[in-house]
């Protein structure tokens, strides 16, 4: 009795010692893995949604040439149809990924973030880009209340506002693992790509109905979302742009009217929203900037 009571203390002792030295070994490597992660994706990891033109295919070129170091995931519906995306996979084929995402279709959202998430396990910048204007026969800017239809208030609000939205929350838990890590900044960015025409504060002309409500509802949701992050703490912002008019398809039918001056190369307006965007501190949270750095009315 008395041996296997001492066995009993031995065993208990020697649990009890070796307990702190597997937590702390545990811990050591956890540590070593998260170091180690932030050198093999030196430089941070970026992903811009709605990739294949325009605008969202300027932000994938400049944050590759921009710096030798970072990696850029580059979202949309048809990967293998985005030629433009595809030459610049054969430029930067170890710092740029593909990946298939529909705006529209949430499960392709759930799995472009797990792909993340297995691959790269963090997020330091994400461009929501992707936007619709018009589409022949199918949507067109209204230029009178009698030609609003609730198909086309209805696409561009799927489109413009719930898209987004549905990619940030997703994305949402690779932002905060991200934080700044391997950036100059010290929070992760969420930088949605609005439009002037969104603020009803600045709306003097009326018209656009669809693409203006469907801008302000962004507006809006993004507005929401930045208080959320915020009241948690969390290591990342939200942060709406205008781009200016920019000369992209999407532009193209109304060019007509824009001003001299004011109509932006794809070029100069990426490069003026990127410099908001890598400057971007933790009090800009929530704000709406047009390209020029000045804030926006709601």
């Amino acid at each position: 009795m008395k041996l296997l009571a001492f066995a009993k203390r031995a065993s208990m002792t020697f649990s009890c010692c070796l307990r702190p030295v597997l937590s702390t070994t545990i811990r050591s490597s956890s540590s070593s893995s998260s170091s180690s992660d932030s050198v093999k994706w030196e430089g941070g990891v970026s992903m811009v949604q709605g990739a294949s033109r325009g605008i969202g295919l300027e932000f994938v070129k400049q944050l590759l040439q921009n710096s030798e170091k970072g990696h850029v995931i580059a979202t949309c519906r048809k990967p293998n149809e985005a030629l433009g995306l595809l030459s610049l996979k054969n430029m930067f084929a170890e710092r740029l990924s593909i990946l298939p995402l529909d705006a529209t279709n949430e499960s392709t959202i759930e799995a472009s973030a797990k792909s993340i998430r297995d691959r790269y396990g963090f997020l330091n910048l994400l461009v929501n880009a992707s936007g619709i204007l018009s589409i022949p026969d199918v949507l067109q800017p209204e230029t009178t209340l009698l030609k609003v239809e609730k198909s086309s208030l209805l696409l561009t609000y799927e489109v413009n506002a719930v898209g987004p939205i549905l990619v940030i929350k997703h994305m949402w838990p690779l932002l905060k693992a991200g934080g700044g890590t391997g950036t100059d900044r010290d929070v992760a960015v969420v930088a949605n790509i609005s439009a002037r025409v969104g603020s009803i504060g600045d709306n003097r002309l009326g018209g656009w109905h669809s693409y203006r409500s469907s801008k302000a509802a962004l507006n809006q949701l993004t507005k929401t979302v930045s208080v959320e992050f915020a009241r948690r703490k969390d290591p990342v912002i939200c942060i709406l742009l205008h781009p200016g008019t920019v000369d992209t398809d999407l532009s193209k039918p109304f060019q007509r009217n824009v001003p001299e001056g004011k109509l932006f190369t794809k070029e100069y307006s990426v490069q003026k929203l990127l410099g908001i965007i890598d400057h971007a501190k933790i009090q800009d949270n929530g704000k709406f900037f047009a390209w020029d750095g000045q804030e926006i009315p709601w």
